[in-house]
């Protein structure tokens, strides 16, 4: 039997009795597909303590996502300053402000590109850890840029740890969090984003007036890079992906099995029983066909479950990003100034105030996400948007002398973002997909979001030019009504389902 103390990272490979792990697969198979079709919740006695240590750790990648971009917004005001850049080479053009805004977006494609070949090999906890690595050399190399290049250099590094974070953390937590509460979990993930953003608007607003201020702005962020990777490095791997692993590799599956089991305790805060057991038969249960066809190919990701998946993660977080709520994210500061604040320091105060918005309807959607479920979120929310990018259009070519109109549609839209695309769409993304097919598929629709938002935040400034605002609000505002029919035919809901019923009744 392995010791619970032994590195249970990853399963042996060799083979231990090919006869004794198809038994075992066989016997998990037959005792578990009737309590998972009917929903057997005898597994989900957890600690609020332990599984708040298991979500808080992960939840931190997402912050840090949040964190570089609220302290993106006030950077690219403070290195533009003759006086207050600290710098010889503060006089950039468009475009190299634009790599500096958006560089660590292009690096989160690398990252989500990265993700697909290497996530399943590392497991969930060690992409992680490898995040949180690159979020602190990121960091560094940025603050302590002694040239532009380097700089460049530093943004792309800390965007490739954006990119696995935010592939690692929504599957670590969905593998590992209670069913009852997955959607509150990992909507609080969202939440953390918020957070981050709040935290870079207000170090921003703090340091923007002080010379060489975004270099305080971007090294900010390294201690809680410290605090994620020992959390990571602590905390016990994914049961799903052990299995998986174990069996996927050729690795003794008994032995997995006994240290899946550990782990889940570990994660619920519960002694081993048999209730835990009973969960790790369910897994494997749906996992009794991987043993046949083996690990996961390009071509089976378009293919079947995971097509269907695909279509529901990719196309979600897609219409996530083009409704134009990049663009208010990464130049909220500098489009704050054009509108009339004449400051630095008022734009970036107003910034805060949007994220305490943010912050206040991000908890909301937690609070109700696994009581009215997703698809009422969903339908709810991203309607109001849809009206709240019409008056926003109206404003600009009809009602300009209604200043008050701009300003609660412009809250309305951020108010249900945040009810909706903003935690749902994480959240779909980390359910959906089954778990052999998991850690590429999620990859390929964390790859289409940030493409998405990279697409969107290039490009507002062009349009913008090109058509005038009034049609650009109005070909948002048609874009989230597409999406909106999107979501009525196509999404699912998944509220008080495990992952395997996730892919017994919906896929």
């Amino acid at each position: 039997m392995a010791s619970p103390t032994s590195d249970p990272e990853r399963p042996k490979l060799s083979f231990f009795s090919r006869v004794s792990d198809n038994n075992v697969m066989e016997s998990a198979a037959d005792s578990s597909r009737e309590a998972l079709i009917g929903g057997d919740e005898s597994s989900d006695a957890y600690s609020v303590w332990a599984v708040m240590i298991s979500f808080l750790f992960p939840a931190l990648g997402g912050l840090l996502y949040g964190y570089d971009i609220g302290a993106t917004s006030g950077a690219t005001i403070s290195i533009e300053s003759s006086t207050l850049s600290g710098t010889t080479w503060y006089n950039l053009s468009s475009i190299e402000i634009g790599l500096v805004a958006s560089g660590s977006l292009y690096g989160a494609l690398i990252g989500s590109v990265l993700a697909f070949t290497v996530a399943d090999f590392l497991g969930r906890r060690r992409e992680l850890i490898l995040s949180s690595v690159l979020y602190l050399i990121g960091a560094l190399v940025t603050a302590f840029a002694s040239s532009f290049p380097i700089m460049v250099v530093g943004r792309f590094v800390y965007g490739i740890g954006i990119g696995l974070a935010m592939h690692g953390a929504p599957m670590y937590i969905a593998e590992t969090a209670p069913s009852k509460i997955r959607g509150r979990l990992i909507s609080m993930k969202e939440l953390f984003i918020v957070v981050g953003m709040l935290l870079g608007y207000s170090f921003s607003s703090l340091y923007v007036n002080v010379v060489a201020g975004w270099r305080y702005m971007y090294a900010t962020s390294s201690p809680i890079c410290l605090v994620m990777g020992i959390g990571m490095w602590w905390l016990p791997p994914s049961p799903r992906w052990l299995l998986l692993y174990a069996i996927q590799e050729n690795g003794r599956l008994p032995e997995a099995k006994e240290i899946a089991i550990c782990s889940l305790c570990r994660l619920r805060g519960q002694p081993v029983n048999a209730s835990s057991s009973e969960e790790v038969d369910a897994i494997l249960a749906e996992l009794s066909y991987v043993d046949e066809v083996g690990k996961a190919t390009l071509k089976e990701i378009f293919q079947g479950k995971c097509l269907k998946a695909l279509i529901i993660g990719a196309g979600l977080v897609f219409f996530q990003q083009v409704t134009g709520q990049p663009s208010v994210l990464y130049y909220a500061a500098t489009i704050l100034q054009s509108a009339g604040f004449s400051s630095a320091s008022d734009a970036t105060r107003v910034s805060i105030l949007l994220g305490l918005l943010k912050l206040v309807m991000t908890g909301v959607a937690v609070l109700v996400v696994d009581k009215l479920g997703r698809r009422p979120l969903l339908i709810g929310g991203v309607s109001t948007m849809a009206i709240s990018l019409f008056l926003l259009s109206s404003y600009y070519a009809l009602l300009k002398d209604l200043p008050l109109v701009a300003v609660v549609a412009l809250l309305l839209y951020v108010s249900c973002y945040q009810l909706s695309f903003g935690p749902i769409g994480w959240l779909m993304i980390s359910e959906v997909f089954p778990l052999r097919l998991r850690g590429k598929g999620l990859s390929i629709a964390v790859l289409v979001n940030f493409a998405s938002n990279a697409l969107v935040t290039f490009a507002f400034s062009p349009l913008e030019a090109l058509l005038g605002t009034a049609i650009l609000f109005a070909g948002f505002g048609v874009i989230t009504l597409i999406s909106l029919i999107f979501i009525y035919f196509i999404i699912p809901e998944t509220k008080g389902l495990t992952l395997e019923e996730i892919e017994a009744k919906i896929l």
